[in-house]
């Protein structure tokens, strides 16, 4: 994935208006980079503090990427490592409830659409496979990364 011309203007917007290269970072990956983030931690709370973590993050380091390199993998690196930070375990999806539980009982979140039974089936079947492999599965199949810039993300071959 090359660097595109967004990723420039915000790289130097970062470096010459921060406050507005930090607008225009949020504007061109804020929504990609929460559904990410969501997919991992599933619950709306969790997600919105990892990806503010994120853009802060990524905004405080901009000097670290690489000359050259796109800004969405470095992003999506920091996102996810963010996302399993705070993860909570032992979430769990129920078709019978319509909720989202952990080991606690129902986790209130009015963003997961329990109707969509398919979708609750698929991150069922997500859910069962280990974080990383979750991770790889949703860069693959909802992010539609290729297979080199997944394991640039997930720092794997």
């Amino acid at each position: 994935m090359s660097i595109t011309a967004t990723d420039i203007e915000i790289i130097e917007r970062i470096g010459s208006a921060p406050d507005d290269g930090f607008r225009l970072l949020v504007r061109a990956y804020g929504e990609r980079l929460y559904r990410h983030i969501r997919r991992i931690t599933l619950v709306h709370a969790d997600a919105e503090d990892a990806l503010q973590e994120t853009l802060l993050r990524a905004y405080r380091n901009i000097g670290c990427l690489r000359s050259g390199e796109s800004l969405a993998p470095w992003l999506y690196r920091i996102a996810t490592r963010e996302a399993l930070r705070q993860r909570r375990s032992g979430i769990t999806i129920s078709i019978d409830e319509g909720t989202l539980a952990d080991a606690h009982g129902p986790v209130a979140d009015e963003y997961f659409d329990f109707s969509d039974l398919e979708a609750v089936h698929l991150q069922q079947a997500i859910q069962t496979l280990p974080p990383r492999q979750q991770t790889v599965f949703n860069l693959r199949y909802y992010d539609d990364f290729d297979y080199s810039t997944i394991a640039s993300i997930v720092g794997s071959t």
